[in-house]
C-alpha cells in the first residue's frame, strides 16, 4: 500500500513540477530568438571548467570552496536520492542488488561522507548568513529568508539520510562500519530502543526524506535557488567566456529594428537574458566588485537581472494568456481582469524596475560579468536598455550631448578640429598612410593614435614615446593622420547605435582604402573595438595593443636601451579594464616594465589583474559628471598609492587621465606613467640624436 502512495505522491510531484518547467519555459519565449547552440565543444568546456569545476565560485576564497562543496555534494547525493524514489516504487529495491559489493560499499561511504560534509557546510553557510551577514548578502532584491528555508531544507535532507541509514543498522543491515562511520555510530544510539519504535522511525525517516526531495524540487520554481535546476544549462548556453568573441556588443540591425531601439522591457530582451533572470544566485559577487556600487552609486548588476526577472514573472502571465490548462490564474499571478492586465503591460522594465541613474552609471568595466560564478552577462542588459534611451527616448545625461555632437561632426568625442590630429607628430618624419600609398609602399604596421592619444596633451607624451620606440626599433609604421577618426566606441557604449555604426563603417573604408593589414594602438579602447567588433562590419584586422607589441620588441632585443640600472624603483601597475577582463593582456605590460627596468620593484594594489578596480572612465562615464557618491578614480588611486609605490604605470590614455586627476584632488606627487614613456626614457641615446635623453630610468620615470 505504502508504495502504492509513494507513486501517487511521486505521480503528483512529478505532474506539478512538469507544469512549473513548461510556465517558465513558455515566459522565456516572450523573449526574442537567439542562437545559443553554435561552437558546442567550446560550451561543453565552459560547462565543465565553469559548472562542474565550480572555477568562478572558488575566486571568494572563504565562501567559494563552501558554496562548492555543497554543489558538489548534490551532484554525488542525486544518485542515492535515485535509489530512495527506486525503493519507493519497488518494493525491496536496493543498489545491493545490481552492484557488486565493493562497488555498493563505494556508493554507501560516497553518500555518507558527503552528507556528513554538506549539513557541516550548510552549519557554516547558515551561521554566515544569519550572524555574519556579509554585504554582497544584503540590499533590495535579496531573499535572505528564501536562502535560509532553502539551507534548512537542505540541512534536513542530510539529517533524515543519516538517521535513515542508522535505523537501516540498528534493524540489522549489515554494512562494514568503515563505509558508513556516523550512520553506524547513530546506530548505537538506537541499540536500547525497541525493535518495533527503531522501524517507526526509520519509516518516518524514509518518507520525510523522499518527501523532502519532491518538496525541493517543486519548490525551486518559486524560489532563487530554481539556479540549482539553471544555473549549468545556462553557463553551457552563455557566451560570456565564448563562444563568440568576449565583451563585444550586439550588432543592432538598424533597418529591421525600427519601432523600438534596445531595450525597455523583458519583451525586448533575448530569452537568454531572461534565462539569466532565472539564474541568479543573488550571491551579489556581482555587485561586491562593481566600482560604481563600492564607491556608492544606485547601480547594483544583481538588481539589474533580479529586477528582470521580477518583470518577467509579472508581466508574462498576461503576455502568453494569463490562465492555464486548468483554467486558473498561473501559480504566483494574480487573476487579471482586462484593466489589471492592462496596467500590467503598462508597466515597463525600465523606469518601472531600473531607472536611468542605474544604467549610467556602469563603466562597462565587465567585472560582474567576470565574476559571476553561472555566467550571467548583467552588462548586455545595461547596454540594451541604455540603447533604448538614446536610440528611442532621446534620454542621455546632459553632458554627453557635446561628445556626440563631436563625433558626428569631427570624428572625434572632443571638439578639435581632425586637421588638429597629427599636430603631436611635427619634427618626427612619421609619413602617414597616403604618403606611403602614393609612393607604392607599405608600412609594417599602422599606428592607430586614437582620439586622446591625437588631441589630449597628457595622452600625446605617449604616442610621442610609443613612436620613438617604433623608430628606435627600426620598424616602419606610418599614421592616417586627418584621415582617422573615431573608431565609435564611445558612441556604441553611450547607447548611440546609429553614430557608432557610421563612425565604425567610416574607418573601415578608411583601413580598407589603404589595405591595411596589422594596426597597433595605445589605447585599449581602440584595441578592442577594432579588433573584437569591427569584424561585425567587415573591417578584419590583426590589431595590437603597444603594451604586447613594445614587449615583443624589447624581448628580440630590437629596443637599444641604457645599461645603467639606475636607482631601484617602486612602481605598481593599474590594469585597464579593455585590455585585462575584455582581452586578457595581463602580463605583457608588467613584462615591458620589468624588461625596461631591470631594477623595478613592481608592486600590486589588492585588486589587480582580472579582480582590478575600474579608473571610471568606460562606459562612456569619461564624458559624464560623477555627481553621486566617492569618485571612482579616488577609490582606484588610493589603493594604487597604499601599496607604497613611487610611481604608477597604466597602458591606457583613459586610466591616465583619470588616475591623474585623482592625484591632483588627493595632492599626491606619485606620478603616472604610460609604459610606453617608462621605455622610451631607457632609449639608449645615439651620436647625432638632437635631444637630450634623461640618464637613468627614475630621474626620468619619477620627474
Amino acid at each position: 500500500m505504502s508504495h502504492v502512495a509513494f507513486a501517487l505522491v511521486l505521480a503528483l510531484a512529478l505532474g506539478f513540477f512538469s507544469y512549473n518547467a513548461q510556465r517558465l519555459v513558455r515566459y522565456l519565449r516572450i523573449g526574442h530568438d537567439e542562437n545559443r547552440l553554435n561552437d558546442i565543444p567550446r560550451r561543453a568546456w565552459n560547462l565543465l571548467r565553469i559548472g562542474i569545476a565550480q572555477t568562478k565560485i572558488l575566486r571568494d576564497p572563504l565562501a567559494g570552496p563552501v558554496h562548492a562543496l555543497v554543489f558538489w555534494g548534490f551532484l554525488v547525493l542525486q544518485v542515492g536520492a535515485l535509489e530512495i524514489i527506486a525503493q519507493g516504487l519497488i518494493p525491496g529495491f536496493t543498489y545491493a542488488k545490481i552492484l557488486p559489493g565493493p562497488l555498493y560499499w563505494l556508493f554507501l561511504a560516497s553518500q555518507e561522507l558527503t552528507a556528513a560534509a554538506v549539513l557541516a557546510a550548510v552549519a557554516l553557510l547558515l551561521y554566515r548568513r544569519i550572524v555574519v551577514k556579509p554585504r554582497r548578502l544584503q540590499g533590495d532584491g535579496v531573499h535572505s529568508g528564501d536562502a535560509i528555508f532553502i539551507l534548512s531544507l537542505i540541512g534536513a535532507l542530510m539529517v533524515t539520510l543519516l538517521v535513515t541509514s542508522a535505523t537501516d543498522r540498528a534493524l540489522g543491515v549489515d554494512h562494514p562500519a568503515a563505509v558508513q562511520p556516523l550512520s553506524a555510530a547513530l546506530a548505537q544510539l538506537f541499540a536500547s530502543v525497541p525493535h518495533g519504535a527503531v522501524q517507526a522511525i526509520h519509516h518516518v525517516s524514509w518518507w520525510l526524506h523522499a518527501l523532502l526531495i519532491l518538496t525541493f524540487l517543486n519548490y525551486l520554481p518559486y524560489s532563487k535557488h530554481l539556479h540549482v535546476i539553471v544555473s549549468l544549462p545556462n553557463t553551457f548556453l552563455s557566451n560570456t567566456s565564448g563562444p563568440g568573441t568576449v565583451g563585444a556588443m550586439k550588432k543592432m540591425d538598424l533597418e529591421q529594428e525600427t519601432e523600438v531601439f534596445g531595450a525597455a522591457d523583458v519583451t525586448h530582451l533575448s530569452w537568454k537574458n531572461l534565462l539569466d533572470g532565472y539564474s541568479c544566485t543573488e550571491c551579489g559577487r556581482c555587485t561586491s566588485v562593481c566600482p560604481a556600487n563600492i564607491t556608492g552609486k544606485a547601480l547594483s548588476p544583481r538588481k539589474i537581472v533580479v529586477n528582470t526577472r521580477q518583470r518577467l514573472l509579472e508581466v508574462a502571465p498576461a503576455i502568453v494568456g494569463g490562465d492555464d490548462v486548468f483554467g486558473m490564474p498561473f501559480i504566483g499571478a494574480a487573476r487579471g481582469d482586462a484593466e489589471s492586465r492592462a496596467a500590467l503591460l503598462d508597466h515597463k522594465l525600465l523606469d518601472n524596475f531600473i531607472t536611468e541613474e542605474e544604467l549610467w552609471s556602469c563603466t562597462s568595466c565587465r567585472a560582474c560579468v567576470y565574476e559571476c560564478p553561472v555566467s550571467i552577462d548583467q552588462l548586455e542588459i545595461i547596454n540594451e536598455m541604455r540603447r533604448n534611451l538614446v536610440l528611442t527616448e532621446s534620454r542621455f545625461p546632459e553632458e554627453v550631448q557635446p561628445a556626440f555632437e563631436s563625433l558626428e561632426r569631427n570624428g572625434s568625442p572632443w571638439a578639435f578640429q581632425p586637421s588638429e590630429r597629427a599636430q603631436w607628430a611635427e619634427g618626427m618624419d612619421i609619413p602617414t598612410m597616403a604618403e606611403l600609398w602614393e609612393r607604392g609602399e607599405r608600412p609594417d604596421i599602422l599606428f592607430w593614435v586614437g582620439c586622446m592619444g591625437s588631441f589630449d596633451d597628457r595622452a600625446k607624451k605617449t604616442t610621442v614615446a610609443f613612436a620613438r620606440i617604433l623608430q628606435a626599433a627600426g620598424i616602419k609604421f606610418a599614421i592616417l593622420g586627418q584621415e582617422e577618426t573615431c573608431n565609435g566606441d564611445p558612441a556604441r557604449r553611450m547607447g548611440n547605435e546609429y553614430l557608432y555604426q557610421m563612425l565604425a563603417q567610416q574607418a573601415i573604408e578608411t583601413l580598407n582604402r589603404y589595405e591595411v593589414f596589422t594596426i597597433v594602438t595605445s589605447c585599449p579602447h581602440c584595441f578592442h573595438q577594432i579588433g573584437n567588433e569591427f569584424p561585425q562590419f567587415g573591417g578584419n584586422y590583426e590589431v595590437i595593443h603597444h603594451s604586447t607589441y613594445i614587449e615583443r620588441l624589447l624581448a628580440d632585443g630590437m629596443v637599444p636601451l641604457k645599461h645603467e640600472t639606475g636607482e631601484k624603483l617602486v612602481m605598481a601597475y593599474h590594469d585597464s579594464c579593455y585590455l585585462g577582463r575584455y582581452n586578457d593582456v595581463y602580463d605583457a605590460p608588467r613584462e615591458a616594465l620589468k624588461r625596461a627596468l631591470p631594477v623595478v620593484q613592481l608592486v600590486e594594489a589588492p585588486r589587480s589583474r582580472d579582480k582590478g578596480l575600474c579608473c571610471g572612465a568606460g562606459g562612456g562615464r569619461m564624458w559624464m559628471e560623477e555627481r553621486v557618491g566617492q569618485r571612482i578614480n579616488v577609490e582606484r588611486k588610493k589603493e594604487l598609492l597604499a601599496t607604497g609605490a613611487e610611481a604608477v604605470a597604466v597602458a591606457c590614455p583613459f586610466c591616465m587621465t583619470m588616475l591623474n586627476d585623482a592625484g591632483m584632488k588627493l595632492e599626491s606627487t606619485v606620478p603616472v606613467y604610460d609604459i610606453a614613456e617608462v621605455v622610451a626614457a631607457r632609449i639608449e641615446a645615439r651620436s647625432g640624436d638632437g635631444e637630450a635623453r634623461p640618464s637613468e630610468g627614475r630621474s626620468e620615470a619619477g620627474e
